[in-house]
């Protein structure tokens, strides 16, 4: 039976990372394991940067986006010598398992530790969505209602003056956030890495609706398919509609978790610490029609979960 373990964030926060770090401390605890945080991801582990946490550590964050143990990209861990100089701190600690919460790249470097024969579990932590093996991750719901509350916000001031209001939303390779804010939304256009477009077709488009007596648009683009900046110059300049564009940035990453990512979080959390205590390893928790589910990390590592296509078209036939 393992006696110690410890648990890091990595890469990108998303908003529940806090409420996984609780539930694996606190499921830990009752199976009287000794836990510790690492801070700052695989960076503060090959400082040795580590903190013994119980069930008091853990108390008053279920609440709070971001996470307390902090998260940091490293250079250093991506090299054979930075991974080797990780898997020495964990002996040293007398660390047995090791849950890594964070995004694809995370769970990459929690499948290489796995490879010095450490018992590793990722869960899945990141707005975007992406990741292969789950419906959901950490941090998505709340990042697309804090979208959606701006496109709300925004539908109210483009109603008000007739205009075309672009929203420039997160997702560099991947259009999960802009797809499912765009739908809940109303967004008439949503422009995603996915689906190829062409400005001219998004010009005509928006001409067509206010020929067919639409008073305002919204339309919704993700980062990684075009800047929200440069096509908004470009449709005014090309319809003479008047147009106004609003980059959401990191403010869809903040804010206290939905109650949808805090049972998330917890049930992966939990499921994480059942994992390890049973001897599994080089496991990703995922979930999948609503069941959680271990997923191999060789099989999840690496891949992109495709966007919904069928979504897709029905908030195109919704917008019309």
């Amino acid at each position: 039976m393992l006696k110690s373990i410890a648990v890091l964030t990595s890469g990108g926060d998303s908003p529940g990372m806090n409420a996984a770090i609780r539930a694996v401390v606190r499921a830990a605890k009752a199976e009287q394991m000794e836990v510790f945080g690492i801070r700052n991801g695989y960076a503060g582990l090959i400082a040795g940067d580590m903190v013994q946490l119980n069930s008091r550590s853990v108390g008053d964050i279920i609440q709070r986006g971001g996470t307390f143990l902090g998260t940091a990209r490293s250079e250093e861990f991506r090299t054979p010598a930075g991974q080797q100089k990780a898997a020495q701190v964990l002996r040293e600690k007398n660390v047995e398992g090791l849950v890594v919460i964070g995004g694809d790249g995370s769970l990459r470097g929690a499948r290489a530790l796995s490879e010095f024969g450490f018992r590793v579990i990722g869960l899945p932590g990141t707005i975007d969505n992406d990741m292969w093996g789950t419906d959901y991750t950490i941090g998505f719901d709340t990042a697309v209602n804090n979208v959606l509350d701006a496109i709300n916000k925004l539908r109210d001031t483009a109603s008000a003056h007739g205009r075309v209001m672009v929203v420039e939303v997160m997702g560099r390779h991947s259009g999960w956030i802009g797809l499912t804010s765009g739908l809940a939304g109303g967004a008439e256009l949503i422009l995603i890495p996915e689906f190829p477009f062409t400005l001219p077709d998004v010009c005509q488009q928006l001409r067509n609706s206010r020929a067919a007596g639409k008073l305002y648009s919204i339309v919704v683009i993700a980062e990684g398919a075009g800047s929200g900046v440069e096509i908004g110059k470009e449709i005014h300049a090309h319809t003479g509609l008047d147009t106004r564009v609003s980059v959401l940035g990191h403010i869809q990453r903040g804010g206290a978790p939905t109650v949808f990512d805090r049972v998330l979080a917890s049930n992966l959390g939990a499921a994480a610490v059942a994992l390890l205590r049973e001897g599994k390893s080089n496991l990703l928790v995922g979930c999948q029609n609503a069941k959680i589910v271990p997923v191999d990390i060789n099989v999840a590592a690496g891949k992109t979960k495709p966007i919904d296509e069928e979504l897709y078209a029905l908030a195109g036939i919704l917008s019309r």
